[in-house]
């Protein structure tokens, strides 16, 4: 998965400037690119991440691995492999999770869909190949993805974190040429 940034953060890190008071957190553009998103400071408290793994270690002890290699012992017996979850940066507990489900709201990580956000509608399973899961974003526009290139940000159409602006639709190069030419009548 290509989550990493040059300077070893991931996606959806918090990246905070203490002497200007501002804080920060990663996320994709509709064009696929890194892109730092203004926070209010109850929201850069917490920090999505998407569950790789559900493991047993010695003893039975149970815990999970995320994508940004956190290991998480004790978690929820409920989180399974691609939910996500809701830590805490300051105690580094989880607070909430998200299952991976029809209906809830999910960002695309790879592929050419890469920071395009929407609502799940179907989830197709093949036997010895990827699994698909079809998206439709906020204009009603469909397509389809591997499981592994999406990350649920929200329950139902709610997401957890503030989305940058054109909230993850992306247009198509007519849809963005009339944008364009309504901008140019109105000025």
């Amino acid at each position: 998965m290509s989550f990493f940034f040059s300077f070893g953060t991931l996606l959806t890190d918090v990246v905070s400037i203490p002497k200007t008071n501002e804080n920060f957190r990663l996320l994709y553009d509709t064009k696929g690119r890194f892109r730092l998103h203004s926070l209010r400071d109850e929201e850069a408290k917490f920090k999505l991440c998407k569950v790789r793994s559900v493991q047993f270690g010695q003893k039975g002890i149970p815990y999970i691995n995320t994508y940004d290699g956190r290991t998480i012992r004790y978690p929820d017996p409920l989180i399974k492999a691609n939910d996500t979850i809701k830590l805490d940066l300051e105690e580094n507990k989880i607070t909430d999770f998200i299952k991976f489900d029809v209906g809830n709201i999910v960002m695309v990580t790879g592929g050419r869909n890469r920071g395009r956000v929407g609502i799940i509608k179907n989830r197709e399973k093949h036997k010895g190949s990827f699994e698909t899961i079809h998206i439709q974003d906020a204009l009603g526009h469909e397509f389809a993805t591997r499981l592994g290139n999406v990350f649920t940000i929200g329950k139902g159409s709610k997401p957890w974190v503030s989305l940058p602006k054109g909230k993850g639709i992306k247009l198509s190069i007519i849809e963005e040429a009339r944008k364009r030419q309504a901008a140019q009548a109105a000025a």
